[in-house]
């Protein structure tokens, strides 16, 4: 694996940096359930959609290789058989006292409900705990997102309370329920982790 861009492979998904040659995948699942996700993003009041043409896109790509270096964040596309479904990433990753990180994800409205977000995030639990060696990471829900709730329950999280309007989300301070695991939790839990969504019972590749 090579640390810079490392790829992550689960029982049914991949975990892959986004290169401008996804470009045209990416767009389509972006514009296609662009009303289905925009409620759930980080957004300003009034602010315009962003813009996601080739040549933002191919910023995008850079910007997430730099942060790759300087090992300030991972971001990944999320692939099954090839075809691209969404993506996660390890972002504001703080050293010193902290060892800390968040986690997040968005998926393609018509891949969802089948358990890839759960696996995506015991790959990246994998990676920043054996890999970054990290001691924490949280993800951080808005409450009435239900479905996002429910891979925090599946990943056995564990709730840490509610940061009251902790987010701008489409153009609204929305509180976040906080969950959370350490490096002791993944410890604890690898191997249920493994059984469920680590190819040949954790390997890596």
């Amino acid at each position: 694996m090579n640390d810079l861009d490392p790829t992550l492979a689960g029982r049914r998904i991949v975990l892959r940096s986004l290169r401008i040659e996804d470009y045209r995948a990416w767009s389509e699942v972006r514009t296609r359930c662009r009303d289905w996700l925009i409620k759930w993003e980080p957004r300003p009041a009034r602010a315009p959609y962003p813009v996601e043409d080739r040549p933002t896109f191919a910023a995008r790509c850079a910007m997430r290789e730099r942060e790759r270096g300087l090992g300030t964040g991972f971001a990944f596309g999320m692939f099954r058989d090839g075809v691209f479904l969404g993506e996660s990433n390890i972002s504001s990753i703080q050293r010193g006292a902290m060892q800390g990180a968040y986690i997040g994800y968005w998926i393609d409205e018509e891949a969802a409900g089948n358990g890839y977000v759960p696996e995506a995030c015991a790959l990246l639990f994998r990676f920043a705990f054996e890999d970054l060696a990290l001691h924490r990471v949280q993800v951080s829900i808005v409450p009435r997102n239900y479905p996002s709730r429910q891979v925090a329950r599946k990943l056995w999280l564990r709730g840490e309370g509610i940061a009251l309007r902790y987010l701008e989300i489409d153009g609204a301070w929305e509180d976040h329920v906080r969950y959370a695991i350490t490096a002791e939790e993944w410890m604890e839990r690898r191997d249920r982790y493994a059984q469920l969504w680590f190819k040949e019972g954790g390997a890596k590749h």
